[in-house]
């Protein structure tokens, strides 16, 4: 009995050799450099402080800290002093942006059974962030026209090609009339942009329950998500012809650069844009007419979701104060003792529309908490060449002050 034990072990020790998988190979590395690199990885994996990325956290999302504000400054030259703490050289750069604010926001239906839209986020009794008002940005979406337009609602679903192109095959035209959109399916700038090129005059976007609340987890304050009057804000500049500032594309916008005339620029969308809650979006989208859309189209709102005309009309109204603002961009560089000219870049932006825990401040954090165990972990390491204790490349680091993220006054925010 024995020996037939010790034969079949004999046989299965070969099998198990064969199915221990060998590490997977890392692209541009050899078999030695590669097991070095898991090595120092594993070692580098080990130092993150999960509870010094929420300390990160809770100090840059404790107020809201939107560009121009004195939070966002004083935010930047914490990041500073944090970056110079752990031996980074660091600096702040400074840019005058265009940076529209809203000063009139109105979005009502007309009709029998009017109702106008709050257009606000109620503070959550169980979150005291939400409590802080100032200075936090209302809901809206940066860079569209101002306007004052009154007609019709169309649904559109998502505001993509393919609805548009669902919209035509039922028949319905969204010329001269305001559309609302969902939230998802694509970036948020496409939604008024193909608006506008399909004829509407004005556009909604809101955040469908079906895509962000209740119809995918428990709502503020039982889970993260959107809850009723939540509104997710966000840029709708057509980043698909340029980034940055409006006024000085490819160029920085610093003194004495030439900036285009407001009106002149091809990147701020051409109708007026607003984005709402569900809670706001409900009684629009509750007297809609029109054929029943496709079960694709349909939210999680209790009625028939249709494509419209509206019965009665809706009237938008956005007025912006179209001034220029300071964003703060944090630069930090370890600068390369081998090839200095050789940049290895890795950042994210830290303005908030309000908050900003979520986005961006969730990613800020952790990259925090990287870059603090940067110069003594590579030198450890031998990653840099000693004695300079430089990396071989220069590594910088910005932390970008930028009016582009999504953001609610939530605590998903």
């Amino acid at each position: 009995m024995r020996r037939l034990a010790a034969a079949s072990l004999a046989l299965l020790l070969p099998i198990a050799a064969v199915t221990q998988e060998a590490p997977k190979p890392i692209l541009g590395f050899t078999p030695q450099s590669a097991q070095t690199e898991r090595q120092l990885e594993s070692k580098f994996f080990a130092l993150p402080d999960a509870k010094r990325i929420s300390t990160n956290m809770h100090k840059l999302a404790g107020h809201p800290h939107n560009v121009g504000s004195a939070a966002q400054r004083a935010n930047a030259e914490w990041l500073v002093g944090q970056y110079k703490s752990w031996g980074w050289d660091a600096k702040i750069e400074s840019f005058d942006v265009l940076y529209p604010t809203p000063k009139v926001r109105v979005l009502e239906l007309l009709g029998s059974k009017p109702y106008k839209a709050k257009l606000e986020e109620p503070p959550v009794p169980e979150d005291p962030y939400t409590q802080d008002k100032s200075p936090a940005m209302p809901p809206y979406n940066i860079y569209a026209v101002d306007g004052d337009v009154t007609a019709p609602l169309v649904y559109v679903n998502y505001g993509m090609k393919a609805d548009y192109e669902e919209l035509e095959r039922n028949g319905v035209s969204v010329k001269g009339a305001i559309v609302i959109s969902r939230y998802g399916g694509g970036w948020r700038g496409l939604k008024p942009k193909l608006a506008y090129e399909h004829g509407a005059v004005g556009c909604i976007i809101y955040s469908d329950p079906a895509d962000d609340g209740f119809g995918t987890g428990d709502a503020i304050p039982q889970g993260p998500m959107r809850p009723e009057w939540g509104v997710q804000r966000g840029s709708v500049a057509d980043t698909t012809l340029y980034a940055g500032d409006p006024l000085t594309p490819g160029e920085p916008s610093v003194p004495g650069v030439k900036r285009l005339a407001i009106k002149d620029s091809k990147v701020i969308m051409q109708i007026p844009t607003i984005p709402i809650s569900w809670g706001d979006a409900k009684p629009l989208l509750a007297q809609l007419d029109g054929r029943t859309v496709p079960a694709t189209w349909r939210g999680a709102l209790p009625f028939t979701y249709k494509f419209g005309p509206s019965k009665e009309k809706v009237h938008l109204k956005v007025e912006s104060d179209w001034g220029t603002k300071p964003v703060l961009d944090v630069i930090a560089t370890l600068k390369g003792s081998e090839e200095p000219e050789t940049w290895v870049v890795r950042g994210n932006h830290y303005d908030g529309w309000v908050n900003g825990a979520d986005d961006p401040i969730s990613g800020e954090s952790a990259l925090m908490e990287e870059r603090a165990h940067w110069v003594n972990c590579t030198s450890r390491a031998g990653v840099r060449s000693a004695p300079s204790s430089t990396p071989h490349g220069t590594v910088r680091n910005p932390a970008c002050s930028a009016p582009r993220s999504g953001q609610s006054a939530t605590p998903t925010s």
